[in-house]
């Protein structure tokens, strides 16, 4: 396989899920300050208030705060040529209204950049990684507000100001289609119904939100911010690219009935390809449209909100890839209890210990699909397997089957890459241990890298390479030719 040689291998993090320190250095709440932990059969809890007798995983998540030289250390030497990670938009501007925004946040993400630039590692930074400050879900309901985007905006400006030379590859929201979904909708938008906000504990469910409009108008304040910051960042400095960062859940039909063929289309059309069309081509795409007419969704737009789509597309089109659904009308079908939204169970398919279906030549679909439509440059910024890693008799962390999942999923890359398709990097989640966004917990571990930090909040914090670091290291040292 021959991967470009200026191929951005490396791996990903988040800040919510990562950094901890949540109340250090002047930073402010976030969403995910007011989730509690869970468990793939016992969702996690949203609090309105911080209960000091209930564990809160990212309060102090696996210590990136205090340990990012050690961290960054171990980065370099697995190899890596990008890290992906996020800035916690409270640790800037802690209520997100301040007209100021906080210096020892702005010194820490110095000394974290400066830190990959002595390594030689290219940061790509995610201005809005599923963590809103939290006054401002609780103030504007989030995205709900057009206040925000202003808001947003000023922030953006603030840090490609401020790391200007340092940074040049930014994502905008992580995977902005998320808010489409009830769970997603508050991780991704800040959206809160006013009566959520003012309950003890509500749990939002993954499935389409039960109110649409009101989370599409949400979408839209996101995608016009998303793209009055592509422009910015373009005059701030030119040497700055910015993508999107869509979750990509590649959809089949189950079978070969024509209507399961229509309903895949339908599936992939609003969870996958509007985003995109959006972000990447700068307008609504037609089947929207329609789908809003049927659904009586109306989206108020400013006159110049389409002008601002237009200007603002993105440079690249960086995707999460897990694994890929089933779609079929059929009500009979055996279904997957994991892949986010659930799904029919796809038969060729095994899954991990989550439920999550596996499929490394879907990958190669994808990025083909993608190339195909967009002709923009590609990145995966997202791609691993959570499993419960065991430290075994002799120290180490004996992952092979997260081995097999990467060297499967790398080879798929590179046939897609071999086809013609554009694809400019490739970060796994995650760079080292973290605390699982999905259910809260630390024993579904993604990493690299082993974190002695378990659900229960005990743990050291000691850092632990696993084979998986090593056969990766290996894998970027020979550019993907590890065979």
């Amino acid at each position: 396989m021959v991967f470009p040689k200026n191929f951005l291998w490396g791996g990903a993090t988040a800040a919510n899920q990562c950094e901890g320190g949540y109340l250090e250095g002047k930073k402010g709440l976030t969403i995910q300050d007011m989730i509690t932990g869970g468990s793939l059969h016992s969702p996690r809890l949203f609090r309105g208030t911080i209960d000091k007798t209930v564990f809160y995983p990212s309060h102090e998540a696996v210590d990136f705060y205090h340990r990012y030289r050690e961290d960054i250390a171990l980065f370099a030497e697995a190899g890596f040529r990008c890290y992906r990670m996020s800035i916690s938009w409270a640790r800037i501007f802690p209520t997100g209204e301040e007209n100021e925004p906080n210096e020892e946040g702005l010194a820490f993400y110095d000394q974290v950049f400066d830190e990959c630039r002595r390594y030689g590692i290219e940061p790509m930074v995610t201005l809005n990684h599923f963590d809103i400050p939290w006054n401002l879900a609780k103030k504007y309901g989030g995205f709900q507000d057009r206040r925000v985007i202003d808001l947003f905006v000023r922030y953006a400006e603030c840090v490609m100001k401020h790391f200007r030379g340092k940074v040049r590859y930014w994502l905008t929201f992580n995977e902005i289609n998320f808010g489409l979904l009830n769970m997603g909708a508050y991780k991704s938008l800040g959206y809160l119904e006013k009566e959520d906000a003012e309950k003890q504990e509500f749990v939002p469910k993954d499935a389409l939100h039960k109110n649409l409009p009101a989370q599409l108008q949400a979408m839209h304040h996101q995608f016009i911010a998303s793209a009055m910051t592509v422009h910015l960042a373009h005059e701030i400095d030119p040497a700055n690219q910015v993508g999107c960062m869509i979750s990509h859940i590649t959809q089949y039909p189950l079978t070969c009935e024509p209507k399961d063929m229509l309903e895949t289309q339908r599936k992939d059309r609003i969870l996958n390809k509007f985003s995109g069309d959006v972000m990447v081509l700068g307008e609504y795409p037609s089947y929207m449209k329609r789908w809003f007419a049927e659904h009586g969704i109306s989206i108020r737009q400013e006159p110049e909100d389409a002008a601002v789509l237009k200007k603002g597309c993105v440079d690249f089109y960086a995707f999460s890839y897990y694994m890929t659904n089933c779609a079929t009308v059929r009500t009979d079908a055996a279904q997957v209890e994991g892949n986010l939204m659930g799904g029919a169970k796809n038969p060729y398919l095994q899954t991990s210990e989550w439920g999550w279906q596996i499929d490394p030549d879907g990958l190669r679909y994808t990025l083909n699909e993608l190339w195909d439509r967009y002709h923009i440059p590609l990145m995966i910024v997202e791609n691993g397997l959570g499993a419960e890693d065991k430290i075994a008799a002799d120290g180490k962390v004996h992952d092979s089957y997260r081995i097999s999942y990467l060297q499967k999923h790398i080879r798929a890359v590179g046939e897609a890459i071999a086809d013609g398709a554009a694809v400019m990097g490739y970060t796994v989640w995650s760079a080292l241990d973290l605390v699982s966004s999905g259910t809260g917990e630390m024993k579904k571990r993604y990493g690299l890298i082993y974190v002695d930090r378990h659900d229960d909040g005990s743990g050291d914090f000691r850092r632990i390479p696993k084979d998986s670091f090593y056969w990766y290291k290996s894998c970027i040292k020979n550019n993907g030719d590890w065979e």
